[in-house]
């Protein structure tokens, strides 16, 4: 068993390094959020991560249920539609297309 030093030194060099890591980013942030690449990034890369999202989801959906193709299409137009008439409040979409599509498929 190690002596109470060592064990004293690993723990704090553990949360020296802990410390480094999580001020990391903040550091390297500052001079990047000026750079043109980081705000398109930004901007873009929110929508295109719901986008491949949604691409598995619907199509891993029809693939396992081939015959309720019909309340995949109407649950995604419900969440569309919200999406746009909502002001773009994607947790409200979101659950409205799948509050949609767990009721079509239960009630119907």
């Amino acid at each position: 068993m190690p002596d109470v030093g060592t064990l004293l030194l690993a723990i704090g060099v553990s949360g020296l390094i802990t410390v480094a890591l999580r001020a990391l980013p903040f550091a390297i942030l500052k001079p990047l959020r000026k750079s043109r690449f980081v705000q398109a990034l930004g901007r873009w890369m929110p929508a295109g991560i719901l986008l491949i999202l949604a691409v598995v989801i619907l199509r891993g959906e029809a693939l396992s249920r081939p015959g309720d193709l019909w309340a995949i299409a109407a649950a995604t137009a419900v969440t569309i539609v919200v999406h746009l008439v909502g002001k773009r409040r994607s947790l409200l979409s979101i659950a409205a297309g799948t509050t949609c599509y767990v009721l079509l498929l239960n009630l119907l």
